[in-house]
């Protein structure tokens, strides 16, 4: 957890998703954070910013992988993710959407 704090700097819902989602502003190095529904935390290096309530990667994703949030698919990467990158609209569309006109 953010070391000054004792607070997460990020939580994803539970085991298997592949983002989390930031709890603050982070820039980029080392972070900690947690599942939501586990005891495990997670420690990675952040490779972007990240703004408050925005996704990283927990795994490294290929461009077409699907994105697991909450236990569910909620999206579709458009290029390769690498861990610890910021997830948002210039790299992943919804699930919902996939397949609409940009």
């Amino acid at each position: 957890m953010n070391s000054t704090l004792g607070k997460p700097d990020f939580l994803a819902h539970q085991e298997g998703d592949v983002v989390a989602v930031a709890v603050r502003d982070l820039e980029p190095g080392s972070i900690e954070g947690g599942y939501l529904r586990g005891s495990d935390s997670l420690a990675l290096e952040l490779r972007d910013q990240v703004p408050l309530g925005h996704k990283l990667a927990l795994v490294d994703l290929d461009a077409g992988q699907d994105v697991i949030e909450y236990g569910l698919r909620v999206g579709v990467t458009t290029e390769k993710i690498t861990r610890g990158s910021h997830v948002h609209t210039h790299n992943m569309r919804s699930a919902r959407w996939q397949n609409s006109v940009a």
